[in-house]
């Protein structure tokens, strides 16, 4: 039998999966506390709302990305079909909070950091799961760049409840 390439196995994995799940964890307890100091304007308007929401499910998703990548699964069957479930559900939450451009902001800007970032870690999560389950498509490789950019994402959009709803 020929072993699991790397891009398909999780335990070469298992490093990245630790960093990511105490570092998103991390920055999406500093999410609360940016919440906890600007709260009253924070809940103000459905658009800092669904900022705050869509930052919380950024930075959150990583960690159970990462947990799913060191649960022991046996075979790699399981691990792809819970990226999957993952993606779309991912995907889903975060479309239905996008925060909607504002009109100060140039639309590439927006495009940029409150749009790009969702897409790739959903599709990304999703190209992971589905190369798993077909042993191929760069597998787990994709699980880097939709981590990457979801923190990205959740980062600006901390930075935006900290500091930007302020001015």
């Amino acid at each position: 039998m020929t072993p699991t390439p790397a891009f398909l196995d999780p335990e070469p994995w298992s490093d990245f999966a630790v960093a990511t799940a105490g570092a998103a964890a991390a920055l999406a307890g500093l999410l609360f506390v940016a919440l906890s100091i600007n709260i009253s304007a924070v809940v103000a308007s459905s658009r800092t709302t669904d900022r705050a929401g869509s930052a919380l499910v950024l930075l959150a998703s990583p960690v159970f990305l990462a947990l799913a990548l060191l649960v022991p699964w046996g075979s790699p069957t399981p691990l792809g079909v819970v990226l999957v479930v993952l993606a779309v559900l991912i995907g889903v939450g975060l479309a239905a909070m996008l925060p909607r451009p504002i009109p100060e902001v140039p639309r590439a800007a927006w495009l940029a950091t409150t749009v790009l970032p969702p897409v790739v870690l959903a599709a990304g999560t999703l190209l992971a799961g589905i190369g798993v389950l077909v042993d191929g498509l760069g597998g787990l490789v994709w699980l880097a760049p939709a981590i990457g950019f979801a923190l990205l994402g959740g980062l600006v959009g901390a930075w935006v409840l900290l500091i930007e709803i302020l001015r």
